[in-house]
C-alpha cells in the first residue's frame, strides 16, 4: 500500500478515535452546576427559572405534618354482632340444660344482661389492645354491620378480663360454683382490627399532606449574586435542582442528547480537517502536527467532561490558552486560533452557561496568539500569561457589569480561578520540551540553545574546520535576514546554517575555505574521487548529527542544503577529460532531497551565494547583483524549489536581501562611468609627472 494511503488511513482512524472518545466521556445530562449551602452568599450570577416548578417542603417538614395528623388518626375496627348473639344463645342453652340447678333465674338474668352490655360496648382482643396502647390512641373508628363508623373512646372498650370482672362483680356464689359455670367461655372479642381499611385511610391521610410550599414561575428570578442563601432560598434552590435533574433524566431516555453530541463533535472536528486541507495541506504530510492538534483537543475536552461529571473545580481554572500557545510554537498562529475555537466550541456544549465561557476563553486564546509569535526566552511566556489573564478578567468584568448592573455583586471567585489558570499556563514551558521529545518538534528555545557557538559541536567545528565555521556564520546571517524579510523562521534557518556543513569536519582540508597557500589535495585526485569526498560531507554531517542527538529539523537542513544539484567543478572537469565518454551523473550529484520548506530553500540559496561570492575578482554592485541572480535563477530553473511554498515575490525579496548584505560585507564602491574614469586617469598621470619634475 502506498505510504500516502497508509497515512490517510491512520489519520482517518485517529479522527474517528478522537470523536468516539470525546463522545463516550461527554456527560449525557446537563447537570445542575451550582454549589450552594445555607447561610452563605450566592457566588454565581443572577439565576432565572427555565420552567415552572413547586417549592418542595423538606422531608423533615413533611414528616412532622404527617406525624401531627397520625396522632389524631383513628384506626378502623369492625364489630361482629354474630359473636355476641352466639355467645348469649350458648349461655342460655347451657342454663336450660345444666345451670338451672346451680343458679337461680335471677342470677342467670343478671349474667345474661351483663354479657349483653359488654358485647354492646365491644370486646377487643389482647393483640388489638396492644396496638392501641403502643400507638397511644384515644379514639378508634368502629364500623357496624350496616357500614356506619362511629368514634369510640378506647377507654370504653372492654377486654376479656374486664368483662369477666364485670360478670363476677359482687357475686355471692361460692367459688367452686362460679368456676363450674365457666363464664370465660362466653366472652369472645367482637371488635376486630380492619387492617385494609386502616391502611387505605392512612394513605389518603398521607396524600392529603402537601409536599410543596408555593410555586416558582418560568422566567421568575430565583436569586441574585451576593444574596444570602437563607432557609427559604435554600429550599427553592433544592427544588429547582431536583426538577432540573428530573427533567434531564426524562430527556436522557430519548437518546436525542447522544445523537446531538455525535453530530456536533463530528462536524467540529471534520470542519477543522477541512480547514487544514485547504490552508495547511503540509500538515497531512507531517503527521506529528496533525496528531498533536487532535490530541490536545481530546485531552482538554476530556478534562472538562471529567470536571462536569464529578463537579470538581471550575472550568475557568483549566488553561485552555495552552493549546494556542503550543500550536503557535510548533505549527502556526492561524491553525492555533482555529483549533482553539473548535475545542472551546465542543467544551461549551457541556456547560450550563456556555456563552460567558466562550467569550472569556476565546479572548484568552486570542491574547495568547497575539502576544506570542516565537518563544525565545522564559520572560516571553510570563508576558503572554499576563495578557491572557488580563484579557479574560476584562471580558469577565465587562460581562458582569452588563448582566448584574451592580459593581458590588462582582464574582471575585472568578478572578481567583483566572489566577489558578495563569499558574497552570506557566507549565507550558516544561511541557514544551516533553512535546519536542515525543513528537520530534524543535522549538525556538531549542534552536537558540543549539545556536550557542560555545557548545561542544560548534566549538569543535571552529577548531577542526575554521573556514567552514566562518562560512556557516556568514550563511546564517544572510539566511536569517532573508527569512525575516519573507516571514519565515529566522531563528530556525540561522541555527540550521550553523550545522549544515558539520560533515566537513571529517575531511576539512578537501574544502576550499579550509585550505591555505593555494594548495589543494584535489590536485592529486581524479575528479570522480574528489566529487565523492565532497558529496560525502552530507552523509557525514547526518552521521555526526545523529551522534550528537541533533533534532530532525537540523538534519533536514544538512540533507537539503545542496538539494539534488551537482558538484559542478568536478563534473565539468571530468567531462572535459572524457569528451567521448557518457558520464554517470550520479557520481557527481547530491542525493538530496530537495528543500521542502521555505527555511530550507533560503539556506540553500544563502549557502551557494556566500560560497560563490569569494570567487569574485572585484566586489562591485553590478558583479554582486549578477552573481546572486545567476546562482538563484539556476537553482530555480533546476527545480530545486518546486517542493517549497516560496513564491516568485519571495524569491525576489530574498535576492534583494542577499545583494544588500553582500554589498555591506564587502564594502563595495560605486562604479564610475567611463568618461570620469578616463578623466581621473589623465589627472593621476599629470600629478605623477608633476611629482617627478619636483623630485628631479
Amino acid at each position: 500500500m502506498p505510504r500516502f494511503k497508509q497515512r490517510t488511513i491512520l489519520e482517518t482512524l485517529l479522527v474517528i478515535a478522537c470523536i468516539s472518545i470525546i463522545i463516550y466521556f461527554m456527560p449525557r445530562d446537563t447537570k445542575f452546576n451550582y454549589h450552594f449551602s445555607i447561610n452563605t452568599p450566592w457566588t454565581y450570577g443572577q439565576l432565572m427559572s427555565d420552567f415552572d416548578f413547586p417549592i418542595y417542603k423538606s422531608d423533615e417538614s413533611i414528616q412532622a405534618e404527617q406525624d401531627s395528623l397520625y396522632r389524631e388518626f383513628q384506626p378502623y375496627f369492625n364489630i361482629d354482632s354474630t359473636i355476641s348473639t352466639n355467645a348469649i344463645a350458648q349461655f342460655q342453652k347451657d342454663y336450660d340444660s345444666r345451670f338451672y340447678e346451680i343458679i337461680t333465674p335471677q342470677q342467670y338474668n343478671s349474667y345474661r344482661q351483663r354479657l349483653k352490655n359488654a358485647y354492646a360496648k365491644g370486646i377487643i382482643s389482647i393483640d388489638n389492645s396492644e396496638i392501641i396502647k403502643s400507638d397511644s390512641l384515644t379514639d378508634i373508628k368502629i364500623v357496624t354491620d350496616d357500614n356506619i363508623a362511629r368514634t369510640v373512646n378506647t377507654k370504653k372498650l372492654n377486654t376479656i378480663k374486664s368483662v369477666y370482672r364485670q360478670l363476677t362483680y359482687n357475686d355471692t356464689l361460692p367459688r367452686d360454683v362460679l368456676m363450674s359455670l365457666k363464664l370465660e367461655e362466653y366472652i369472645q372479642p367482637n371488635i376486630i382490627y380492619n387492617k385494609a381499611k386502616t391502611e387505605l385511610a392512612l394513605e389518603e391521610l398521607k396524600a392529603s399532606v402537601s409536599i410543596s410550599d408555593g410555586m416558582v414561575q418560568k422566567g421568575q428570578k430565583i436569586i441574585s449574586r451576593g444574596d444570602i442563601v437563607d432557609e427559604k432560598l435554600y429550599k427553592t434552590l433544592q427544588s429547582y435542582q431536583y426538577e432540573w435533574n428530573k427533567r434531564d433524566n426524562e430527556k436522557r431516555q430519548t437518546g436525542f442528547t447522544l445523537l446531538g453530541q455525535i453530530l456536533l463533535v463530528t462536524m467540529a472536528l471534520l470542519g477543522l480537517i477541512y480547514f487544514l486541507r485547504i490552508y495547511r495541506p503540509a500538515y497531512f504530510a507531517q503527521s506529528n502536527k496533525f496528531i498533536l492538534i487532535y490530541l490536545l483537543i481530546t485531552l482538554f475536552t476530556l478534562t472538562v467532561a471529567w470536571m462536569v461529571r464529578t463537579h470538581t473545580g471550575n472550568v475557568f481554572m483549566v488553561p485552555f490558552a495552552m493549546v494556542p500557545i503550543l500550536l503557535c510554537l510548533f505549527a502556526d498562529s492561524r491553525t492555533a486560533f482555529m483549533t482553539h475555537v473548535v475545542q472551546i466550541f465542543i467544551c461549551s456544549t457541556m456547560l450550563q452557561a456556555p456563552h460567558i465561557f466562550i467569550l472569556i476563553e476565546i479572548a484568552g486564546g486570542f491574547a495568547a496568539i497575539v502576544s506570542l509569535r516565537e518563544l525565545t526566552a522564559r520572560s516571553q511566556l510570563f508576558r503572554t500569561v499576563f495578557f491572557v489573564l488580563l484579557s479574560q478578567a476584562m471580558v469577565c468584568f465587562a460581562y458582569e457589569l452588563i448582566s448584574e448592573n451592580d459593581i458590588t455583586k462582582l464574582n471575585l471567585s472568578m478572578y481567583i480561578y483566572f489566577l489558578i489558570n495563569g499558574a497552570l499556563l506557566l507549565s507550558t514551558y516544561p511541557l514544551m520540551f516533553a512535546i519536542e521529545k515525543i513528537f520530534g518538534f524543535t522549538s525556538a528555545v531549542t534552536f537558540i540553545e543549539l545556536s550557542n557557538i560555545n557548545n561542544e559541536l560548534l566549538y569543535k567545528l571552529s577548531q577542526d574546520a575554521p573556514g567552514t565555521f566562518q562560512h556557516s556564520m556568514q550563511v546564517g546571517n544572510l539566511a536569517a535576514e532573508a527569512a525575516r524579510r519573507v516571514g519565515a523562521n529566522s531563528i530556525e534557518v540561522r541555527t540550521g546554517a550553523l550545522y549544515h556543513d558539520i560533515g566537513k569536519m571529517k575531511n576539512p582540508i578537501y574544502f576550499t575555505e579550509n585550505q591555505s597557500g593555494g594548495i589543494s589535495p584535489h590536485n592529486n585526485l581524479p575528479p570522480e574521487e574528489s566529487a565523492a569526498i565532497i558529496l560525502r560531507h552530507v552523509t557525514d554531517g547526518v552521521s555526526i548529527a545523529n551522534a550528537h542527538h541533533l533534532p530532525d529539523s537540523i538534519k533536514d537542513f544538512i540533507t537539503t542544503h545542496h538539494g539534488t544539484s551537482k558538484t559542478g567543478y568536478f563534473y565539468i572537469t571530468y567531462k572535459n577529460a572524457h569528451p567521448d565518454e557518457e558520464v554517470d551523473e550520479k557520481l557527481f550529484t547530491y542525493a538530496g532531497p530537495r528543500p521542502q520548506t521555505r527555511e530550507q530553500a533560503i539556506l540553500m540559496m544563502a549557502d551557494s551565494v556566500e560560497a560563490a561570492s569569494h570567487s569574485l575578482k572585484e566586489y562591485t554592485e553590478s558583479n554582486i547583483h549578477a552573481l546572486v541572480d545567476k546562482i538563484i535563477d539556476a537553482q530555480l530553473e533546476n527545480g530545486q524549489f518546486s517542493l517549497t511554498p516560496l513564491t516568485f515575490k519571495d524569491i525576489d525579496t530574498i535576492k534583494s536581501t542577499f545583494k544588500e548584505r553582500l554589498k555591506a560585507i564587502y564594502h563595495t564602491r560605486i562604479s564610475y562611468p567611463e568618461e570620469k574614469k578616463e578623466a581621473i586617469k589623465k589627472k593621476a598621470e599629470a600629478e605623477t609627472t608633476e611629482d617627478n619634475d619636483t623630485e628631479a
